[in-house]
Protein backbone atom coordinates (compact mmCIF):
# COMPACT_ATOMS: atom_id res chain seq x y z
CA UNK A 1 0.00 0.00 0.00
CA UNK A 2 1.22 3.48 -0.81
CA UNK A 3 2.45 5.50 2.12
CA UNK A 4 -0.10 8.33 1.70
CA UNK A 5 -2.94 5.79 1.73
CA UNK A 6 -1.63 4.13 4.87
CA UNK A 7 -1.28 7.46 6.65
CA UNK A 8 -4.77 8.55 5.59
CA UNK A 9 -6.45 5.35 6.78
CA UNK A 10 -4.55 5.49 10.07
CA UNK A 11 -6.60 8.59 10.89
CA UNK A 12 -9.84 6.61 11.06
CA UNK A 13 -9.03 4.77 14.33
CA UNK A 14 -10.55 1.35 13.59
CA UNK A 15 -12.14 -0.67 16.33
CA UNK A 16 -11.28 -4.32 16.58
CA UNK A 17 -8.06 -6.28 16.56
CA UNK A 18 -5.09 -5.48 14.38
CA UNK A 19 -5.85 -8.41 12.07
CA UNK A 20 -9.27 -7.01 11.20
CA UNK A 21 -7.74 -3.59 10.73
CA UNK A 22 -5.07 -4.86 8.34
CA UNK A 23 -7.72 -6.83 6.47
CA UNK A 24 -9.72 -3.67 5.91
CA UNK A 25 -6.66 -1.65 4.93
CA UNK A 26 -5.48 -4.27 2.53
CA UNK A 27 -8.74 -4.20 0.55
CA UNK A 28 -8.89 -0.44 0.04
CA UNK A 29 -8.21 0.46 -3.58
CA UNK A 30 -6.43 3.62 -4.60
CA UNK A 31 -9.70 4.96 -6.07
CA UNK A 32 -11.47 4.53 -2.74
CA UNK A 33 -8.51 5.96 -0.85
CA UNK A 34 -8.80 9.02 -3.09
CA UNK A 35 -12.48 9.34 -2.14
CA UNK A 36 -11.51 8.99 1.53
CA UNK A 37 -9.00 11.79 1.04
CA UNK A 38 -11.74 13.94 -0.51
CA UNK A 39 -14.07 13.20 2.43
CA UNK A 40 -11.33 13.91 4.97
CA UNK A 41 -10.44 17.21 3.28
CA UNK A 42 -14.06 18.34 3.08
CA UNK A 43 -14.60 17.41 6.73
CA UNK A 44 -11.78 19.76 7.70
CA UNK A 45 -13.14 22.75 5.78
CA UNK A 46 -16.91 22.63 6.26
CA UNK A 47 -18.84 25.77 7.07
CA UNK A 48 -22.34 26.27 8.39
CA UNK A 49 -25.14 26.22 5.78
CA UNK A 50 -28.79 26.50 6.81
CA UNK A 51 -29.82 23.39 4.88
CA UNK A 52 -26.63 21.49 5.78
CA UNK A 53 -25.47 22.03 9.39
CA UNK A 54 -21.80 21.14 9.83
CA UNK A 55 -22.52 18.50 12.46
CA UNK A 56 -24.93 16.60 10.20
CA UNK A 57 -22.70 16.86 7.14
CA UNK A 58 -19.73 15.56 9.12
CA UNK A 59 -21.84 12.64 10.35
CA UNK A 60 -22.93 11.78 6.81
CA UNK A 61 -19.36 11.99 5.48
CA UNK A 62 -18.07 9.83 8.32
CA UNK A 63 -20.69 7.20 7.52
CA UNK A 64 -19.65 7.22 3.86
CA UNK A 65 -16.02 6.78 4.95
CA UNK A 66 -16.96 3.76 7.05
CA UNK A 67 -18.88 2.22 4.15
CA UNK A 68 -15.96 2.78 1.78
CA UNK A 69 -13.74 0.91 4.24
CA UNK A 70 -16.20 -1.93 4.83
CA UNK A 71 -14.89 -5.11 3.12
CA UNK A 72 -18.47 -6.27 2.53
CA UNK A 73 -19.19 -3.20 0.40
CA UNK A 74 -15.94 -2.97 -1.52
CA UNK A 75 -17.60 -4.21 -4.72
CA UNK A 76 -20.86 -2.32 -4.36
CA UNK A 77 -21.56 0.66 -6.58
CA UNK A 78 -24.53 1.73 -4.45
CA UNK A 79 -22.24 3.43 -1.92
CA UNK A 80 -20.55 5.41 -4.67
CA UNK A 81 -23.90 6.30 -6.24
CA UNK A 82 -25.31 7.60 -2.93
CA UNK A 83 -22.10 9.49 -2.23
CA UNK A 84 -22.25 11.14 -5.65
CA UNK A 85 -25.89 12.12 -5.06
CA UNK A 86 -25.16 13.61 -1.65
CA UNK A 87 -22.04 15.42 -2.79
CA UNK A 88 -23.83 16.94 -5.82
CA UNK A 89 -26.68 18.14 -3.62
CA UNK A 90 -24.32 19.58 -1.05
CA UNK A 91 -22.24 21.42 -3.66
CA UNK A 92 -25.38 23.01 -5.14
CA UNK A 93 -26.52 24.20 -1.70
CA UNK A 94 -23.00 25.36 -0.87
CA UNK A 95 -22.84 27.42 -4.07
CA UNK A 96 -26.33 28.84 -3.44
CA UNK A 97 -25.34 29.83 0.10
CA UNK A 98 -22.18 31.58 -1.09
CA UNK A 99 -24.04 33.32 -3.89
CA UNK A 100 -26.75 34.52 -1.50
CA UNK A 101 -24.17 35.81 0.97
CA UNK A 102 -22.37 37.63 -1.82
CA UNK A 103 -25.61 39.16 -3.13
CA UNK A 104 -26.58 40.40 0.34
CA UNK A 105 -23.20 42.01 0.83
CA UNK A 106 -23.24 43.49 -2.67
CA UNK A 107 -26.70 44.96 -1.99
CA UNK A 108 -25.42 46.78 1.11
CA UNK A 109 -22.42 48.18 -0.76
CA UNK A 110 -24.62 49.17 -3.70
CA UNK A 111 -27.00 51.09 -1.40
CA UNK A 112 -23.97 52.86 0.04
CA UNK A 113 -22.75 53.80 -3.45
CA UNK A 114 -26.24 55.04 -4.39
CA UNK A 115 -26.30 57.24 -1.29
CA UNK A 116 -22.95 58.78 -2.15
CA UNK A 117 -24.11 59.33 -5.74
CA UNK A 118 -27.24 61.13 -4.55
CA UNK A 119 -25.13 63.33 -2.28
CA UNK A 120 -22.82 64.26 -5.14
CA UNK A 121 -25.78 65.10 -7.42
CA UNK A 122 -27.37 67.16 -4.65
CA UNK A 123 -24.16 69.17 -4.27
CA UNK A 124 -23.96 69.70 -8.03
CA UNK A 125 -27.56 70.95 -8.25
CA UNK A 126 -27.06 73.22 -5.24
CA UNK A 127 -23.90 74.69 -6.73
CA UNK A 128 -25.78 75.31 -9.98
CA UNK A 129 -28.51 77.23 -8.12
CA UNK A 130 -25.92 79.35 -6.32
CA UNK A 131 -24.21 80.20 -9.59
CA UNK A 132 -27.54 81.21 -11.16
CA UNK A 133 -28.40 83.50 -8.20
CA UNK A 134 -24.90 84.97 -8.21
CA UNK A 135 -25.25 85.70 -11.92
CA UNK A 136 -28.54 87.53 -11.30
CA UNK A 137 -26.90 89.55 -8.51
CA UNK A 138 -23.98 90.42 -10.82
CA UNK A 139 -26.42 91.63 -13.49
CA UNK A 140 -28.16 93.83 -10.88
CA UNK A 141 -24.79 95.37 -9.90
CA UNK A 142 -23.98 96.09 -13.55
CA UNK A 143 -27.40 97.60 -14.26
CA UNK A 144 -26.64 100.70 -12.15
CA UNK A 145 -30.19 100.49 -10.73
CA UNK A 146 -30.36 100.86 -6.95
CA UNK A 147 -33.85 99.32 -6.86
CA UNK A 148 -32.75 96.24 -8.85
CA UNK A 149 -29.68 95.93 -6.63
CA UNK A 150 -31.75 96.14 -3.41
CA UNK A 151 -34.31 93.64 -4.68
CA UNK A 152 -31.73 91.19 -5.99
CA UNK A 153 -29.57 91.50 -2.86
CA UNK A 154 -32.54 90.66 -0.59
CA UNK A 155 -33.47 87.71 -2.80
CA UNK A 156 -29.91 86.43 -2.81
CA UNK A 157 -29.56 86.81 0.97
CA UNK A 158 -32.89 85.01 1.51
CA UNK A 159 -31.90 82.31 -0.95
CA UNK A 160 -28.43 81.84 0.54
CA UNK A 161 -29.79 81.72 4.10
CA UNK A 162 -32.32 79.08 3.09
CA UNK A 163 -29.64 77.24 1.10
CA UNK A 164 -27.28 77.09 4.10
CA UNK A 165 -30.09 75.89 6.37
CA UNK A 166 -31.06 73.13 3.94
CA UNK A 167 -27.42 72.27 3.38
CA UNK A 168 -26.80 71.89 7.10
CA UNK A 169 -29.94 69.77 7.50
CA UNK A 170 -29.02 67.65 4.48
CA UNK A 171 -25.46 67.31 5.72
CA UNK A 172 -26.69 66.09 9.09
CA UNK A 173 -29.05 63.60 7.46
CA UNK A 174 -26.38 62.53 5.02
CA UNK A 175 -23.86 61.93 7.80
CA UNK A 176 -26.39 59.83 9.72
CA UNK A 177 -27.20 57.84 6.59
CA UNK A 178 -23.55 57.35 5.71
CA UNK A 179 -22.78 56.40 9.30
CA UNK A 180 -25.58 53.83 9.23
CA UNK A 181 -24.43 52.40 5.90
CA UNK A 182 -20.81 52.33 7.01
CA UNK A 183 -21.82 50.46 10.16
CA UNK A 184 -23.70 47.90 8.06
CA UNK A 185 -20.74 47.49 5.69
CA UNK A 186 -18.31 47.26 8.61
CA UNK A 187 -20.47 44.62 10.27
CA UNK A 188 -20.64 42.59 7.07
CA UNK A 189 -16.89 42.91 6.51
CA UNK A 190 -16.18 41.91 10.11
CA UNK A 191 -18.45 38.88 9.84
CA UNK A 192 -16.94 37.95 6.49
CA UNK A 193 -13.43 38.36 7.89
CA UNK A 194 -14.28 36.25 10.94
CA UNK A 195 -15.85 33.58 8.74
CA UNK A 196 -12.66 33.54 6.71
CA UNK A 197 -10.27 33.58 9.69
CA UNK A 198 -12.06 31.78 12.51
CA UNK A 199 -13.27 28.22 12.89
CA UNK A 200 -17.08 28.14 12.97
CA UNK A 201 -17.32 25.69 15.89
CA UNK A 202 -14.61 26.79 18.31
CA UNK A 203 -13.80 30.39 17.28
CA UNK A 204 -10.14 29.37 17.22
CA UNK A 205 -8.17 30.47 14.18
CA UNK A 206 -8.80 28.27 11.14
CA UNK A 207 -6.43 26.65 8.65
CA UNK A 208 -6.31 29.73 6.40
CA UNK A 209 -5.29 31.94 9.33
CA UNK A 210 -2.74 29.35 10.43
CA UNK A 211 -1.13 29.30 6.98
CA UNK A 212 -0.91 33.11 6.97
CA UNK A 213 0.48 33.30 10.52
CA UNK A 214 3.12 30.62 10.09
CA UNK A 215 4.29 32.32 6.90
CA UNK A 216 4.60 35.69 8.67
CA UNK A 217 6.52 34.21 11.60
CA UNK A 218 8.79 32.28 9.25
CA UNK A 219 9.63 35.52 7.44
CA UNK A 220 10.24 37.28 10.77
CA UNK A 221 12.54 34.46 11.88
CA UNK A 222 14.72 34.98 8.80
CA UNK A 223 15.41 38.51 10.06
CA UNK A 224 15.47 38.17 13.84
CA UNK A 225 16.62 34.54 14.28
CA UNK A 226 14.62 34.40 17.53
CA UNK A 227 13.31 30.92 18.37
CA UNK A 228 9.80 29.90 17.35
CA UNK A 229 8.23 26.49 17.87
CA UNK A 230 5.28 24.69 16.33
CA UNK A 231 3.06 22.26 18.24
CA UNK A 232 0.86 19.86 16.27
CA UNK A 233 -1.69 17.85 18.24
CA UNK A 234 -4.89 15.91 17.97
CA UNK A 235 -7.46 14.22 20.20
CA UNK A 236 -6.74 10.54 20.79
CA UNK A 237 -9.35 8.07 19.47
CA UNK A 238 -11.72 10.90 18.58
CA UNK A 239 -13.68 8.74 16.15
CA UNK A 240 -14.63 6.52 19.08
CA UNK A 241 -15.99 9.54 20.94
CA UNK A 242 -18.30 10.27 18.00
CA UNK A 243 -19.23 6.62 17.58
CA UNK A 244 -19.98 6.08 21.29
CA UNK A 245 -21.62 9.39 22.21
CA UNK A 246 -22.62 11.07 18.94
CA UNK A 247 -21.40 14.16 17.11
CA UNK A 248 -22.96 16.60 19.61
CA UNK A 249 -20.68 15.25 22.33
CA UNK A 250 -17.82 15.15 19.83
CA UNK A 251 -18.29 18.86 19.10
CA UNK A 252 -18.40 19.55 22.84
CA UNK A 253 -15.06 17.74 23.31
CA UNK A 254 -13.47 19.73 20.47
CA UNK A 255 -14.66 23.02 21.98
CA UNK A 256 -13.41 22.07 25.43
CA UNK A 257 -10.04 21.08 23.97
CA UNK A 258 -9.70 24.47 22.27
CA UNK A 259 -10.72 26.25 25.46
CA UNK A 260 -7.98 24.42 27.38
CA UNK A 261 -5.42 25.26 24.69
CA UNK A 262 -6.40 28.93 24.61
CA UNK A 263 -6.31 29.18 28.41
CA UNK A 264 -2.93 27.48 28.64
CA UNK A 265 -1.27 29.18 25.66
CA UNK A 266 -2.56 32.58 26.74
CA UNK A 267 0.14 35.02 25.68
CA UNK A 268 -0.84 37.63 23.10
CA UNK A 269 1.68 36.20 20.65
CA UNK A 270 0.58 32.57 21.08
CA UNK A 271 -1.48 31.33 18.13
CA UNK A 272 -4.01 28.51 18.64
CA UNK A 273 -5.72 27.15 15.54
CA UNK A 274 -7.93 24.28 14.47
CA UNK A 275 -6.44 22.90 11.28
CA UNK A 276 -8.69 19.84 10.88
CA UNK A 277 -11.56 17.95 12.47
CA UNK A 278 -9.82 17.02 15.72
CA UNK A 279 -6.41 18.38 14.71
CA UNK A 280 -4.90 21.56 16.13
CA UNK A 281 -1.74 23.61 15.78
CA UNK A 282 -0.15 26.07 18.20
CA UNK A 283 2.61 28.48 17.16
CA UNK A 284 4.80 29.69 20.02
CA UNK A 285 7.11 32.61 19.22
CA UNK A 286 10.17 33.01 21.51
CA UNK A 287 9.93 29.37 22.66
CA UNK A 288 12.60 26.79 21.90
CA UNK A 289 11.64 23.13 21.51
CA UNK A 290 12.22 22.24 25.16
CA UNK A 291 10.16 25.17 26.46
CA UNK A 292 7.35 24.39 24.01
CA UNK A 293 7.42 20.72 25.01
CA UNK A 294 7.18 21.62 28.69
CA UNK A 295 4.15 23.88 28.08
CA UNK A 296 2.62 21.18 25.89
CA UNK A 297 3.07 18.52 28.55
CA UNK A 298 1.40 20.78 31.12
CA UNK A 299 -1.74 21.13 29.01
CA UNK A 300 -1.64 17.40 28.18
CA UNK A 301 -1.68 16.54 31.90
CA UNK A 302 -4.45 19.06 32.56
CA UNK A 303 -6.67 17.60 29.84
CA UNK A 304 -5.93 14.04 30.98
CA UNK A 305 -6.99 14.83 34.55
CA UNK A 306 -10.23 16.62 33.68
CA UNK A 307 -13.62 14.91 33.70
CA UNK A 308 -16.16 16.63 31.45
CA UNK A 309 -19.89 16.30 31.96
CA UNK A 310 -22.28 16.95 29.10
CA UNK A 311 -25.91 15.80 28.84
CA UNK A 312 -25.37 13.57 31.87
CA UNK A 313 -22.38 11.86 30.25
CA UNK A 314 -18.96 11.81 31.89
CA UNK A 315 -16.22 12.15 29.30
CA UNK A 316 -12.47 11.82 29.53
CA UNK A 317 -10.08 12.30 26.65
CA UNK A 318 -6.38 12.69 26.00
CA UNK A 319 -4.24 14.37 23.35
CA UNK A 320 -1.02 13.51 21.55
CA UNK A 321 1.44 16.25 20.61
CA UNK A 322 4.49 16.81 18.43
CA UNK A 323 6.86 19.77 18.84
CA UNK A 324 9.33 21.20 16.33
CA UNK A 325 11.50 24.30 16.63
CA UNK A 326 12.15 26.16 13.38
CA UNK A 327 15.71 25.47 12.22
CA UNK A 328 18.01 27.74 10.27
CA UNK A 329 17.49 27.56 6.49
CA UNK A 330 14.44 25.32 6.98
CA UNK A 331 11.34 25.72 4.80
CA UNK A 332 7.86 26.00 6.25
CA UNK A 333 6.95 22.67 4.66
CA UNK A 334 9.81 20.80 6.32
CA UNK A 335 9.16 22.52 9.65
CA UNK A 336 5.52 21.43 9.58
CA UNK A 337 6.45 17.95 8.42
CA UNK A 338 8.84 17.53 11.37
CA UNK A 339 6.14 18.61 13.83
CA UNK A 340 3.63 16.32 12.13
CA UNK A 341 6.06 13.39 12.23
CA UNK A 342 6.66 14.01 15.93
CA UNK A 343 2.89 13.93 16.48
CA UNK A 344 2.62 10.59 14.69
CA UNK A 345 5.51 9.29 16.77
CA UNK A 346 3.48 10.15 19.88
CA UNK A 347 0.40 8.42 18.45
CA UNK A 348 2.28 5.33 17.31
CA UNK A 349 4.10 4.84 20.63
CA UNK A 350 1.15 4.85 23.00
CA UNK A 351 -0.57 8.25 22.57
CA UNK A 352 -1.18 10.78 25.37
CA UNK A 353 2.40 12.04 25.18
CA UNK A 354 4.63 14.79 23.78
CA UNK A 355 7.42 14.09 21.29
CA UNK A 356 10.10 16.59 20.27
CA UNK A 357 11.03 16.32 16.60
CA UNK A 358 14.68 15.72 15.67
CA UNK A 359 16.37 18.72 14.09
CA UNK A 360 16.41 17.07 10.69
CA UNK A 361 13.99 14.68 9.03
CA UNK A 362 15.20 11.19 8.28
CA UNK A 363 15.25 9.99 4.67
CA UNK A 364 12.08 7.97 5.23
CA UNK A 365 10.25 10.99 6.64
CA UNK A 366 11.26 13.24 3.74
CA UNK A 367 9.87 10.78 1.17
Amino acid sequence: MKKWMQKLIDQFDFDGDSGDEQSKIGQVSEDRATLLFLIDTYNKHLFEIDSHPVRKVREVLDNFAKELLDPKKQNSDRVLFRFRQFFSSYRIDEYTYLQKTFEEFRSIVWDFVDQLGEDINYEKNSDKEILENLEELREAVESNSIDDLKTQSRQFIDFYTEYQTKKDEHKSQRLESIKSNLSAVKKQLTEANNNMRLDHLTSAYNRKSFDEQISQLWNLHQISQTPVSLVMLDIDHFKKVNDNYGHAIGDFVIKECVKQLQDHFGRDQDFVSRVGGEEFAVILPDYNAEQAAQKSDEVRKKIQSDVLVQDGVEIRFTISLGVAQLQESESIEIWMKRADSALYESKNTGRNKVTIAPKRLSIGQVA
